[in-house]
């Protein structure tokens, strides 16, 4: 297999985790059946991609927290994310995987200025389970 199916799933992976539209489930996926003995490789670079594009989500939010207070107000959405960051802290962010509510939850919980580390871990923890049980339903 090539190297150039790493960078591809990596960079899926992190498109995927912003706020632009992506499809990584589909690329990792569909390379799990191609080459199924690369999968720990394949899962760590889609895991890495998918954690930094939520981390940059992250940082967004604590930049934004500088110019814009957290106050409430707006979008329903957005102050339901900010709750559960609040309520729930670090851990929350085990749910990050999940499609519009992850972005919206590191986002809050960036502009909440959560500890970086733990924020970083429970955010890769919860990439990993999703990618995770995607090798294991395919492979």
């Amino acid at each position: 297999m090539s190297d150039s199916f790493y960078w591809l799933v990596l960079s899926s992976g992190l498109l995927s985790s912003t706020l632009l539209p992506g499809n990584s489930e589909v690329i990792f996926t569909s390379l799990l059946f191609v080459y199924p003995e690369f999968w720990l490789g394949l899962l760590i670079a889609v895991t890495v991609g998918n954690t930094m594009g939520s981390y940059i989500s992250w940082g967004m939010g604590w930049a934004l927290a500088n110019r814009f207070p957290v106050r409430f107000g707006g979008l329903r959405s957005r102050e339901n994310a900010v709750r559960a960051i609040q309520r729930w802290g670090s851990p929350i962010l085990l749910l990050s995987w999940m499609p519009v509510i992850g972005d919206l939850l590191c986002v809050a919980a960036g502009w909440l200025k959560t500890r970086p580390v733990s924020g970083l871990l429970y955010i890769a923890t919860g990439k990993l389970l999703r990618y995770g049980l995607i090798v294991w339903l395919t492979v």
